[in-house]
């Protein structure tokens, strides 16, 4: 399938490693002109050889004011906005310090308001864009173990809902995909620190962690980021016109329906 994003441009963050190296392989495989951002030039380095195609990089942190303004002032329009850019990681709520729930803040959702409110306007005036909020099941279903982080991903749906709608009347659409537990480097380090056993083999550990964690998981196994990324270059592409101010899951079956 065509997806006509050939010369889009297209800046994802959070793309040197997981979901948002494989949302920026897949951009790059359609023909778009990919924009990465990080905080070392060596793992953009890195990820650019990964990608290949027509991509380059900026050496900048959107989850801070001065990055977003050294990225937007690098890059001043883009077509396509995916704010991949987030961090987790599991802990008790009386343990989640004020600086805890900072740090997951600026990162995971100011670092996709600074950039959506720099190129959100100049996508309504050329009368389109997209922009693409990777939330998550959890924003949802929110973790007992992971709150600080649920709140993120909650207030991601929010942003991307009422971004959405003042889009109305225009070829601009926002959206927000929320994945459910993908296979990353700090994956196996994550289901470890929640596992019976750090001994287990990393199948066992799979299949405990989807049994006890994610039983409502339909599919039981890790998505792979392939599988959010085909997701994520179909809702940035102009065949999806009509979806707009959705979350779309792309969880296995976690969230159930009437949520």
């Amino acid at each position: 399938m065509d997806l006509q994003i050939e010369g889009k441009t297209a800046l994802v963050t959070g793309a040197t490693a997981g979901i948002g190296l494989a949302i920026a392989r897949r951009l790059a495989s359609e023909g778009a002109s990919v924009i990465i951002c990080g905080r070392t030039q060596a793992s953009l380095d890195a990820a650019v050889r990964d990608i290949g195609g027509s991509v380059r990089s900026v050496l900048a942190d959107p989850a801070t004011e001065a990055g977003a303004n050294v990225l937007t002032a690098a890059v001043p329009k883009i077509d396509i906005l995916i704010n991949n850019l987030g961090i987790y990681e599991s802990k008790d709520f009386s343990d989640i310090t004020d600086d805890d729930w900072r740090r997951f803040f600026e990162i995971n959702v100011l670092s996709g308001v600074r950039l959506a409110r720099h190129y959100l306007p100049d996508m309504l005036a050329r009368n389109w864009g997209r922009i693409i909020f990777i939330s998550s099941e959890s924003g949802v279903l929110v973790p007992p173990n992971m709150i600080h982080y649920g709140m993120t991903k909650t207030a991601q749906l929010a942003i991307s809902r009422g971004l959405a709608a003042t889009t109305k009347g225009t070829r601009v659409t926002v959206n927000t995909v929320m994945p459910g537990t993908t296979r990353s480097a700090g994956i196996e380090d994550f289901m470890r620190s929640v596992a019976s056993d750090p001994n287990l083999s990393a199948d066992a550990m799979e299949s405990e962690y989807f049994a006890k964690e994610r039983p409502t998981s339909l599919i039981q196994r890790m998505i792979e980021p392939e599988e959010i990324a085909n997701l994520v270059a179909y809702v940035a592409s102009p065949l999806s016109a009509a979806t707009n101010g959705a979350a779309l899951r792309v969880d296995g079956g976690i969230t159930p329906t009437i949520v």
